[in-house]
């Protein structure tokens, strides 16, 4: 899949901040749409918000709206029966990338995930970031509900980022015939400019873009001058993303990090504390959100610059999953996030000072450091060695019939083996 690396203008970007903004949004423009809606995800949830979607997607496939979803097989692992053949029953077509079954109760499907988070209704409007259809993403969840960012978009850049969900979903189907029939069949994207947005739509993929959106991380980072500020969910980046990030604080930019201080992993935090020596020795300002689990993959370069998507900064995302990424070069949009970005840092977060970070002996730390040092420089090529198949896409209703018949026989099994009360007298 192509993905440009080209700035398109014209654009409208606006920011949507946790399920709260969110959900609504893509709600509404369901509910609105009159031709075709395309999502993917890589969680769904048969909560609340899970079935909100699902009645708002069933309710635009009755009154003839086109509607494709595609899940992730390991994100989204227990969709009822129930709930797929609900959706198939009005013509909603959902594929599940990657399904695989469980062995003695376990999922082995855990690498090369379909990570993205994208909505694309009517070839007009597209939401894209890294929020998932699951109650989490809601405030009255808790305090584990997740702090997330996502983006909505109108303008030329929409048409880009429809065909490769064309193209995604075409490869569960038909083919290129398919996908060709199905893209001369869709009425034009709105070309016209709407905005003054000039806007890139990166992905990342296992053939041709296995980089792409690092490259984009690095070019920024490079061409920064006053301020760069990162906060993400997963933060454990390659070599190199480490080395431009200390190269720049070095050069008087202000770097700041917002990382998790309440991660729903504590692996997560591990990971990245064990970083922060080197890094803040160079002069990079690390925080620690500290209100709920941050799940944001967001940044933002000086004045213009700003990416939203569904792409961490660690090794699954840079180099294993499927992603996807909005770049926008705007100086409202910039100014925007970093406000958000300062009240979470002012309000909702505590700097890690020196006093914070452990007193180990220098020498350990120095042989930690050093083979962190050689993890970080060459991962991305012993990922690379893990297995790499061709993406399959399964129709849910086919996995929900064949589930449907081993759950027959095992009842029948069941029913042989059941001892009767005249076998026990």
């Amino acid at each position: 899949m192509d993905n440009g690396d080209r700035w398109i203008g014209g654009n409208c970007i606006a920011l949507l901040e946790n399920g709260e903004e969110f959900f609504a949004r893509v709600f509404d423009a369901i509910r609105q749409a009159k031709r075709e809606v395309i999502i993917e995800t890589f969680i769904l949830f048969e909560d609340k918000v899970g079935l909100a979607l699902h009645a708002a997607m069933r309710a635009a496939a009755q009154r003839g709206v086109k509607i494709d979803m595609l899940v992730d097989g390991f994100g989204s692992p227990d969709l009822s029966r129930e709930f797929i053949e609900g959706l198939s029953s009005v013509g909603v077509r959902t594929r599940v990338f990657d399904h695989g079954k469980r062995i003695l109760g376990q999922r082995l499907n855990v690498f090369r995930r379909m990570h993205r988070k994208i909505v694309v209704v009517d070839g007009e409007l597209a939401f894209v970031g890294g929020i998932n259809y699951s109650a989490d993403h809601l405030l009255d969840f808790g305090p584990k509900a997740k702090q997330d960012y996502a983006v909505e978009l109108r303008g030329p850049i929409v048409a880009q980022i429809h065909q490769f969900v064309l193209r995604a979903i075409a490869l569960g189907d038909k083919g290129p015939r398919w996908f060709r029939r199905r893209l001369k069949q869709a009425p034009p994207a709105d070309r016209e400019a709407v905005g003054q947005v000039d806007a890139m739509f990166v992905t990342r993929d296992n053939r041709r873009h296995t980089g792409d959106i690092e490259r984009q991380y690095l070019i920024a980072i490079r061409a920064a001058r006053q301020r760069i500020v990162i906060a993400n969910a997963y933060f454990f980046p390659g070599y190199r993303l480490i080395k431009e990030l200390r190269r720049a604080a070095r050069r008087g930019v202000d770097v700041r990090l917002i990382l998790q201080g309440e991660p729903d992993m504590p692996i997560v935090k591990t990971a990245a504390s064990m970083l922060y020596h080197h890094l803040m020795h160079s002069g990079v300002h690390i925080y620690e959100y500290c209100e709920r689990p941050l799940h944001a993959k967001i940044a933002l370069m000086d004045d213009r610059w700003t990416t939203v998507g569904s792409s961490n900064l660690d090794p699954l995302s840079l180099s294993l999953n499927l992603e996807a990424n909005v770049i926008a070069r705007d100086k409202a949009f910039n100014q925007l996030l970093w406000e958000r970005m300062d009240r979470l840092m002012r309000e909702s977060c505590k700097e890690i000072g020196p006093a914070d970070l452990e007193n180990e002996w220098s020498g350990w730390r120095l042989v930690r450091s050093f083979f962190i040092f050689h993890f970080l420089r060459w991962y991305p090529s012993w990922l690379g060695w893990l297995p790499r198949h061709v993406p399959r896409l399964t129709p849910a209703e086919a996995i929900a019939l064949v589930e449907k018949r081993e759950q027959r026989e095992n009842d029948k099994k069941s029913g042989d083996n059941a001892v009767t009360p005249t076998e026990v007298a």
